[in-house]
């Protein structure tokens, strides 16, 4: 967790109240609510969920009125918990996760947000089913075009100021803002006016670890009861609306959101997340054209000058020990600078050192290079990326190969499940820059696995770890298999 998180979500909720007791049904009540719950979401045809602090508590983040919330400790004079992982290596809660099982299933249809932690859009929810009231920690927007970038890094301001970054649309290039609200800040529009729409639709509001204390958000869950609908609330504190709901159950989320998900017979999904990277290789010829001077630099795939949060270090070393110097870059950005004999072929083995939070401890990547030929040549996931000069290409500064995105993506969570383990990787997007002269891949890896059992009250079961191991080289391969993945030629956006 970030030094500054507890102050970046301080105005979300208001002070007063803090330390209420929690209160526990009686496990035959428990079970019993559990199952009326159950049935109420199988008979819904417009189910809506809103959601506050308590559905994270169970990945680490603390919530603000419970016995160890942000707002008690901090009115006691007591120091804030320590999380077990980074702010940004949180992953998606039991909940989290059921609900994105749920909406594939068609059940529900829209999730409103009070939290900023991005769990919900990092758990699979779609950007156009989640209304987020308080914004993403994680987004950032194009205040001219309306991109949306979600990082994965935690953006450095709050209340919707610019940040250092523009947007990446060459027709754009607008400053961007992060999408936080600071005090005054009103809800925008674009997240209130689709959460007020579902909600007045709704036959049920499902309303899971929230206070419903905070105007105007808090009132919602209320236009379902207007029109007809039922307000279900799952907290462990009474709230002020509990009066008007047709059930209160005080309970663990994730242990209530289980149980229904036994009663419904449905799968909670493991939560696979991909993060990407990129290795970049730029060259120049020296005046007498006898050697290359050449750069090697790791980098985020969300450009070169943001941070790669999940990399602590890489490894450099090369296959020809007596001509070249082995580095370890353990400061970003992680760049190497050498000279090369411009006849010299040669091979470099990568290792990236991955930091807490992440499943995989490291991961190497043969990239042998020839200048001569001008080519790039790849060594990833087993397979060699042949990358060639291009002197036909005249169009424009960049020639750009995107892979099958999806595609890959899919593969990669697939195997993950299958292997049980994280680690899988593949490469999704490939650029020539030709002034001045370079290669620009991007990476896929799965960096976590995590199994939820619907028995669990509030951990997951399992968080699988794997390891890649090196694998020698071997020229007679051609890249990617053309069968598998396909490929489009596309403008680069700068």
């Amino acid at each position: 967790m970030s030094l500054g998180y507890a102050e970046k979500l301080s105005y979300i909720e208001d002070v007063g109240n803090v330390g209420m007791v929690e209160h526990f049904d009686a496990s035959h009540l428990l079970r019993e609510k559990i199952e009326r719950l159950a049935i109420m979401i199988k008979k819904s045809k417009h189910l809506v969920v809103f959601t506050g602090a308590g559905i994270s508590t169970s990945c680490g983040i603390p919530d603000f009125r419970g016995p160890k919330g942000i707002w008690t400790l901090q009115r006691e004079g007591k120091a804030l918990p320590e999380a077990s992982l980074p702010f940004h290596r949180a992953m998606p809660s039991l909940t989290h996760m059921a609900l994105v099982e749920l909406e594939k299933a068609g059940i529900l249809k829209f999730v409103i947000s009070q939290n900023v932690d991005g769990l919900h859009l990092r758990s699979g929810i779609p950007r156009e089913k989640l209304a987020e009231l308080h914004g993403n920690s994680f987004m950032e927007t194009c205040p001219s075009c309306g991109v949306e970038y979600f990082r994965d890094f935690e953006v450095e301001t709050i209340g919707l100021k610019e940040t250092s970054r523009r947007c990446s649309d060459e027709k754009c290039g607008a400053r961007l803002k992060d999408t936080v609200l600071d005090w005054e800040d009103a809800l925008p529009p674009k997240e209130m006016d689709p959460a007020e729409k579902h909600c007045k639709q709704a036959d049920i509001v499902l309303c899971l670890g929230t206070s419903l204390q905070i105007t105007p958000a808090c009132n919602l869950p209320l236009k379902a009861i207007r029109g007809g609908g039922k307000v279900v609330i799952v907290n462990l504190q009474k709230t002020p609306k509990d009066k008007k709901a047709a059930l209160v159950i005080h309970g663990f989320v994730d242990k209530v959101i289980a149980g229904v998900m036994d009663q419904l017979n449905l799968q909670i999904p493991p939560f696979i997340r991909i993060d990407l990277f990129q290795i970049i290789i730029m060259q120049g010829l020296s005046l007498d054209k006898r050697y290359v001077n050449w750069t090697l630099q790791v980098a985020s795939a969300h450009g070169q000058k943001a941070t790669l949060p999940f990399i602590k270090s890489v490894e450099v070393s090369f296959l020809d020990k007596e001509d070249y110097k082995a580095a370890i870059l353990d400061r970003q950005p992680f760049r190497l600078k050498r000279r090369t004999a411009y006849n010299k072929a040669f091979e470099m083995v990568l290792k990236l050192n991955f930091g807490d939070g992440c499943g995989c401890s490291s991961l190497e990547i043969d990239v042998p290079v020839d200048f001569k030929v001008k080519f790039f040549l790849s060594h990833f996931h087993g397979k060699y990326h042949f990358l060639f000069e291009n002197s036909a290409i005249t169009l424009g500064s960049t020639d750009c190969f995107n892979f099958d995105k999806d595609f890959i993506f899919q593969k990669l969570r697939e195997k993950a499940v299958i292997e049980s383990k994280c680690g899988q990787n593949d490469v999704i997007e490939r650029k020539t820059i030709l002034t001045p002269r370079g290669d620009v891949t991007t990476y896929a890896i799965v960096t976590n696995l995590v199994h939820h059992s619907k028995t669990s009250k509030s951990s997951p079961d399992s968080r699988s770890n794997g390891d890649l191991k090196r694998r020698k080289p071997s020229f007679n391969g051609t890249g990617s298999s053309g069968k598998r993945s396909k490929v489009s030629k596309c403008k680069s956006r700068s």
